[in-house]
């Protein structure tokens, strides 16, 4: 099976991912999956908005107990949000790659991302080796 470069690529060729292969079906089926969880999360964000919303502090109305678990629900919330806004960023370049013909590729050093990747984290920009260096 031939090796087909960066530059060689175009939307009927397959490209060679280890002794797998890219192909278009492939790509279509991570952006499936790419879409339907960002739907998850879109619909996950708006239930959760008004839990994050700002809490009443009016004294007279609930207990210093109860305030006191009301803002600390509200910063659980604001962080579930902060978390799910960077997952929709995450996919949304994500989808940028796969019209971008660059899907599957890592962004730091242009090797192929391993299927078994993609397939634990549809949203992967970095190989494994990429990956574990901007770790260290």
């Amino acid at each position: 099976m031939p090796d087909w470069s960066r530059d060689d690529r175009d939307s009927t060729v397959s490209t060679r991912l280890g002794s797998e292969t890219m192909s278009e079906l492939d790509i279509e089926h991570y952006r499936r999956r790419l879409l339907a969880e960002r739907e998850q999360l879109s619909e996950t964000k708006a239930t959760q908005h008004e839990e994050a919303a700002t809490v009443e502090l009016d004294q007279s109305r609930t207990g210093r107990l109860s305030r006191m678990d009301a803002l600390l629900g509200q910063a659980m919330a604001q962080e579930q949000e902060r978390r799910a806004d960077q997952e929709l960023r995450r996919i949304a370049t994500a989808l940028a790659r796969c019209d971008s013909g660059d899907y599957g590729f890592c962004v730091d050093c242009g090797e192929p991302i391993a299927p078994a990747r993609l397939e634990a984290d549809p949203a992967a920009e970095l190989c494994i080796r990429c990956a574990e260096a901007r770790e260290h």
